[in-house]
């Protein structure tokens, strides 16, 4: 058995390994659909098992057509990182330990190292430092404890206890949030009992900043419990809330202002971005993920509130067999949803330890750099539209119109130089590039424009159909 399983782990590493070597050179994008990979899969359930090197094997060799090539250096699909390789160690060092990081007596190296990555984090984020942090599976479950955690202090304030009452007969929360919120506060605002259609959606400018003027009115329509969500990062253009002039009068009152950083906050680690976030300290709670900008592997995502007595109120749960902290001792638990959770504060510590400061900012820094230097090239093209202002890592590109838009997207990941992405913004169809790979080089760079450049021109030769 002992032989069996060290096989299983040397395969394992091997496979790994070898998929990581050949990142830069395959395709980027799978070679099997989810309809052959299904017909691949399909089985009955197995009546006896097999050894662990068989099965492991197995795996690897069901699963690879199918992998995306989301760690590959030429993939701009979604604003994700690689999954940088010294944090996959450090993951894997998770899983085979087998830590559940509930508290300080079952994990007493997880809660340490996760209390060292926290303050490791607001230094790098230039956050408040007595804030808490809870490390959460990704910016969605980050978005949800803050906001868990605001709808808990503001209804405090308004004398209702929520987390013991409940929200039946609770004084009413007003919502304000920009019109290009992420998809993913709708979510957290839904499961959180405060829905998604009785907001009151703020409008925007043509970058999808939240517009001043728009806000101040919005806030004074009411005095009660109010949550606002401001955002560092529009998905699309990259753009930022006009911090400094909202949060001057967002705190006013009974209000909480929630910052939606997923990529975005990021910027605030490297000197030539930082400026982009210069205001958000002031609001209350702010939710990131380190599988983005960090490139440390999924499920590292951080929910960071200014008030730790609503962050712990919102969100501990207490039982006998649980063993007690000393007086205010961080405890992972206090702090996310969920008891049983891996350690999620190793891979951030490695990725921390093994970038710094300066690396951090570097990578920030070369990739907005690379962005500006990819949209300079292509609306150098006729017929191209870079349709953002480049000012962090994301550019949107319109082609023609909405029909050639999407063929070029179309032809670009059926060649698989590079990966890219599309969606609807102002309803125009877009090309969405995210330049935000660890391995991506200049090189990467202009290949991957000179791709979808060819691609347009094959589009725009194609003979037009004629006229009805």
């Amino acid at each position: 058995m002992d032989d069996d399983r060290q096989a299983a782990f040397d395969r394992a590493a091997k496979a790994a390994s070898a998929f990581r070597s050949a990142a830069g050179d395959r395709l980027m994008r799978p070679a099997a659909t989810y309809a052959q990979m299904l017909a691949a899969a399909r089985q009955a359930t197995p009546t006896t098992g097999c050894g662990a090197d068989e099965t492991i094997r197995s795996l690897v060799e069901l699963a690879e057509p199918g992998l995306h090539a989301m760690i590959g250096p030429r993939f701009f699909g979604w604003v994700i990182g690689c999954s940088h390789p010294v944090g996959v160690a450090a993951d894997w060092l998770t899983s085979a330990w087998g830590q559940n990081c509930g508290n300080h007596q079952a994990a007493p190296a997880g809660a340490a190292i996760e209390t060292v990555a926290a303050n490791w984090l607001l230094d790098l984020l230039a956050l408040p430092p007595t804030a808490s942090v809870g490390f959460v599976t990704g910016a969605t479950v980050a978005n949800f404890v803050c906001l868990a955690a605001a709808r808990g202090e503001l209804l405090r304030r308004a004398g209702w206890d929520v987390e013991a009452d409940g929200l039946f007969g609770a004084p009413a929360i007003r919502v304000l949030i920009g019109e290009d919120a992420h998809t993913t506060v709708f979510a957290a605002l839904q499961m959180l009992g405060l829905g998604h259609r009785r907001l009151t959606r703020i409008a925007t400018d043509a970058q999808g900043r939240v517009l001043p003027a728009a806000f101040e009115a919005a806030l004074g329509k009411g005095d009660g419990p109010t949550i606002v969500i401001l955002q560092a990062g529009q998905i699309n253009t990259g753009a930022f809330d006009p911090f400094e002039q909202l949060l001057a009068k967002g705190r006013a009152g009974n209000v909480w202002v929630h910052v939606d950083g997923a990529f975005g906050l990021w910027a605030r680690a490297c000197p030539e971005t930082a400026g982009l976030a210069a205001g958000l300290e002031r609001a209350n709670s702010w939710a990131t993920d380190g599988h983005k900008w960090l490139q440390t592997p999924y499920d590292c995502g951080y929910a960071i509130v200014r008030d730790e007595a609503a962050h712990r109120r919102a969100m501990t749960a207490a039982a006998s067999y649980l063993p007690a902290t000393a007086g205010d001792e961080r405890d992972p638990s206090h702090y996310v949803p969920e008891l049983s959770r891996r350690a999620r504060g190793f891979a951030t510590w490695a990725m921390i330890r093994h970038l710094g400061r300066a690396g951090i900012a570097d990578l920030v820094a070369r990739h907005c750099r690379l962005a500006r230097r990819m949209a300079d090239s292509l609306r150098a093209e006729a017929g191209v539209e870079v349709v953002n202002d480049v000012v962090l890592n994301q550019i949107i590109v319109r082609f023609g119109d909405d029909e050639a838009t999407r063929a070029v997207i179309a032809r670009v990941q059926e060649g698989g130089v590079c990966f890219v992405g599309g969606a609807a913004w102002r309803d125009r169809w877009v090309m969405r590039i995210s330049v935000i790979s660890g391995d991506l080089t200049q090189a990467d760079a202009d290949r991957s424009v000179e791709a979808i450049l060819q691609a347009w021109r094959e589009v725009r030769a194609r003979p037009k159909p004629p006229a009805p």
